[in-house]
């Protein structure tokens, strides 16, 4: 047996010695129930005390299963045979088998029996299964004979493996035994076989979770480089040397004494994180949830400091672990690659240069001190891969060599110009840079290049907004750059991709998009230091300086493309040539478009909507238009109103309508409803006002729209608290508000305008979904004595674990008289409903409204006036209504009435 087990059992037999634990066991023989429930509960309350005080987890997880595996046995004895029973035995498989038990973990056995045996104990094993039940110990139990037990274990390799840790807890030992060597590689599952399997099997269970491990709320057992990754290779070692334990692996040569170090110690941090949610949530629970994270951060020490929560820095050790557990996965599993499905084949090694060959399709090294000698070819490693697509991989023992050697990689060696070319020639290259990237980031040699990478590694920002760590983000916007360069991924985004084709110098973007958030956690304005990171690495790496000022105004400014779209009325051509004398030119127009989709798409999966995508087109057509004509020559408003109206025009006389008629409807209306709107809403609307009584309104438009989600168009007498209510009903029947354009006519009628979609983004669900918004807002709206509508839709449970507290500030808009409202508060379901309910009891007129989520916080942008259309400028009035958002907003926790 190994040494690690043999060390394991001894801590487990030091936190519960039999002796004693069988003493408590048998403490009252005459009610058992009790002396087990006490016995456990002691158990549990012990291993608990331990954790707090700092006990390692692996004698904690093993204490825990030893101290059942005292509890069955004696169970065993008392009801099933004082002795061993000949002809059965109890079994423990699975993790359980592993000698491995969590507070919460599920407990397997088997029941191994030979035919005949079950009768003759029946009743004795009902009776000890049910006082399992009693003492509560929540067993998972089959019954099975060896020859069952070896036809499903060779019809799945799941059940094979199950049984590969099977551990004998009482019983005939002869029939454990005879199992045992049923399910030898001679009679199934040979060891090449069963390690395909098992490879495919992890592929599979890393593609549920994206191949990633920096998920939000990451999987601790399942995840990529979490527990279940460690349990993959040590299943290979068992099958294909025997008993062979991951000490012994070290001993054989598989692996170093610091990579068995560092598999022990990031198995044992697991171990613990696992424990401490077993521990705070009372059951078997492995999802490392967000209020989870808060809670064992605290556990385990960690305090806020200046630029970094404790729950970031904890998350941060947490992803740079299973970062480090999966480089191990990869290697050992690589090294039975090749003692396995390799082993005897004879295949040529073919040079490549004096420092690196290619053998069987994998390289390595020529010599094993190249990289201490030569620490260049630590980045030569990774550019022949990506120049040689034929390359499927690196040996294992190059692994190994990297990993122990990237620390050469020193700042004499990156101020080296051949370093430095090489590392910049990936980037031009293009084909292949984000898998060399990625290969790079998880191999640890990227970060050794470039410290301004390796500061974000496993960085996490606690909200929901961000779904990625800062690395994975980065290399995510640097991937999403690349599927755009790339012909058989068009049919994604055509119009950036076809933009993305003009481009003379992909590399620079590139370079922005690896460096645009690579100063987060720093302190500061994270795109100003970023920028200054970035022109420094483009100066040093040979770009001219108009290019490295051109990759640090793109860093500089990566976010004020997408806030322009999102936060400020764009249908005003004045914001818009703003906007364009800020960009300066085309070139810059285009790559900012191009950096901005890429960062949008990589920052969160439900981010990037139709809605953006045809906000950032608007303002990105607008400023084309505005550098086009001169940015000394804008286009007034009249102008683009008069573009507007013609265009609309000719879709309406096509239609059939009377130009005499169109011009008298929108004589009513003013110069800002053309504005916010295109020529297709325009002619839209005005066929159903045209043949619109007052008996017929309120009237109710609503369509899905190609690309913009959906449209919702409210036409009626102008009323109190009407975007409250309209805001209330589209919440209520679950639908999302992305923006609302509210008009008055000049003889009082309203024309609201809402653009919305479904809660996960998508444009509004056919036929029927759209009856039953224009009937459920025909219903509330009629009603004159309507004042509120009732929303019980739940806060999602992600939600509940964070706290945006609510912020109101306020800034004039001079050129339309009214005032700016910007509001940052925790989204919730009903929030608009509030706001309105808020603004109508104070006389308070909403122009427009611009809606963003970001995760967990909503910044919401409101244009208004009083009730006689003007600017609100009463310092006393505006203090009030700070007051009274923050009042109503930070009371709501789950729930909007």
């Amino acid at each position: 047996m190994g040494a690690e087990i043999e060390l394991a059992e001894e801590n487990a037999a030091a936190v519960f010695s039999a002796q004693r634990v069988r003493g408590r066991l048998r403490a009252d023989p005459r009610q058992p129930v009790a002396s087990f429930r006490d016995t456990l509960g002691w158990g549990r309350e012990r291993l608990v005390g331990l954790f707090h005080d700092g006990a390692p987890a692996d004698a904690l997880v093993h204490a825990r299963s030893h101290l059942v595996d005292e509890a069955l046995c004696e169970a065993w004895r008392r009801f099933v045979a004082a002795d061993i029973a000949p002809d059965l035995a109890l079994i423990a498989v699975g993790g359980y088998g592993r000698g491995e038990l969590l507070p919460h973990s599920d407990i397997d056995l088997l029941l191994l029996y030979q035919p005949g045996a079950l009768e003759t104990r029946r009743g004795a094993l009902e009776a000890l299964f049910a006082f399992l039940w009693d003492i509560g110990l929540e067993v998972g139990s089959s019954v099975r004979s060896v020859e069952q037990c070896a036809n499903l274990a060779a019809a799945d390799v799941t059940v094979i493996t199950n049984l590969l840790e099977a551990r004998l807890l009482c019983g005939d030992a002869q029939l454990f035994d005879r199992l045992n060597a049923a399910l030898q590689p001679q009679r199934m599952w040979p060891v090449d076989t069963f390690f395909r399997a098992k490879l495919e099997e992890q592929a599979q269970r890393h593609h549920k979770f994206d191949d990633t491990g920096y998920k939000l709320e990451p999987n601790v057992k399942e995840g990529p480089g979490g527990l279940r990754d460690i349990h993959t290779v040590a299943w290979v070692c068992k099958r294909h040397f025997g008993q062979l334990t991951l000490t012994e692996l070290r001993d054989r040569g598989f692996l170093t004494k610091a990579e068995c170090d560092e598999l022990f110690a990031g198995q044992d941090f697991l171990w613990r994180v696992r424990f401490a949610l077993h521990m705070i949530t009372g059951r078997h629970e492995d999802r490392l949830l967000f209020d989870h994270q808060l809670r064992i951060a605290e556990l385990f020490g960690y305090v806020d400091a200046d630029h970094n929560r404790a729950v970031e820095q904890f998350m941060q050790l947490y992803y740079r672990t299973i970062k480090s557990l999966s480089c191990l996965n990869d290697m050992l599993l690589q090294l039975f690659d090749e003692a396995i499905l390799q082993r005897g084949a004879e295949t040529p090694l073919r040079p490549l240069n004096t420092r690196f060959a290619t053998r069987g399709g994998y390289l390595e090294v020529r010599d094993e001190q190249v990289f201490r000698q030569q620490p260049l070819a630590l980045l030569e490693a990774f550019a022949l891969w990506q120049k040689h697509p034929e390359i499927t991989g690196i040996r294992a023992q190059t692994l190994r060599l990297i990993r122990r050697d990237a620390r050469f990689l020193t700042e004499v060696v990156r101020g080296d110009v051949n370093a430095r070319r090489l590392f910049i020639s990936m980037f031009q290259h293009g084909e292949g840079l984000t898998r060399t990237l990625r290969r790079m980031n998880r191999y640890g040699v990227l970060g050794r290049y470039l410290p301004e990478f390796d500061r974000v590694v496993g960085h996490m920002q606690y909200d929901l907004f961000h779904t990625l760590t800062v690395d994975e983000h980065s290399l995510h916007v640097v991937r999403n750059l690349r599927r755009l360069a790339i012909p058989r991924f068009a049919d994604e985004l055509p119009f950036f991709s076809r933009l993305f084709a003009g481009e003379p110098r992909p590399e620079l973007l590139y370079v922005a998009g690896l460096f645009h958030d690579l100063a987060k956690g720093r302190g500061g304005d994270h795109s100003a230091l970023g920028a200054d990171d970035a022109r420094a690495f483009c100066l040093m790496h040979g770009f001219s300086h108009p290019d490295a000022e051109d990759v640090a105004w793109l860093v500089r400014h990566h976010l004020m493309m997408s806030l322009t779209a999102q936060r400020q009325d764009i249908s005003d051509p004045r914001i818009v040539t703003e906007f364009a004398t800020r960009i300066g030119t085309r070139q810059r127009l285009d790559r900012l478009l191009l950096l901005t989709v890429a960062d949008i798409r990589a920052t969160n999966p439900v981010l990037w909507n139709s809605w953006r995508e045809s906000l950032l087109k608007e303002l990105y057509f607008g400023a084309v238009r505005a550098l086009e004509r001169g940015l000394e020559n804008p286009i007034s408003q009249s102008e683009r109103i008069a573009e507007i109206k013609r265009a609309a025009v000719q879709q309406l006389e096509a239609g059939g309508l009377d130009a005499v008629l169109i011009g008298r409807i929108w004589a009513r209306f003013e110069d800002d409803y053309f504005l916010r709107h295109t020529p297709a809403e325009l002619a839209w609307h005005l066929p159903a006002i045209a043949a619109a009584q007052d008996a017929d309104l309120p009237l109710i438009l609503a369509e899905a729209q190609a690309g913009r989600g959906g449209a919702v168009f409210v036409y009626m007498r102008d009323r109190d608290r009407l975007f409250a209510l309209t805001a209330g009903v589209l919440a209520q029947i679950g639908l999302s508000i992305l923006d609302a354009r509210i008009h008055t006519s000049a003889d009082g009628y309203t024309l609201d305008s809402w653009a919305v979609c479904e809660t996960d983004g998508a444009p509004l669900a056919g036929a029927h979904r759209l009856v039953e918004i224009r009937n459920r807002l025909r219903e509330v709206l009629a009603d004159p004595k309507r004042k509120a509508v009732e929303i019980n839709r739940l806060l999602p449970r992600r939600l509940r674990h964070f706290a945006a507290p609510t912020h109101v500030s306020f800034r004039p808009d001079s050129v339309r008289s009214r005032t700016m409202i910007e509001l940052v508060t925790m989204d919730r379901p009903g929030l608009l409903a509030v706001v309105g309910r808020v603004f109508a009891r104070r006389g308070i007129r909403i122009d427009a409204a611009k809606i963003g989520t970001i995760g967990e916080r909503a910044e919401d942008v409101f244009f208004v006036t009083d009730a006689q259309r003007r600017p609100i400028t009463d310092p006393r009035l505006l203090q009030n209504l700070r007051d009274v958002l923050q009042r109503s907003l930070d009371h709501v926790a789950t729930r909007i009435n």
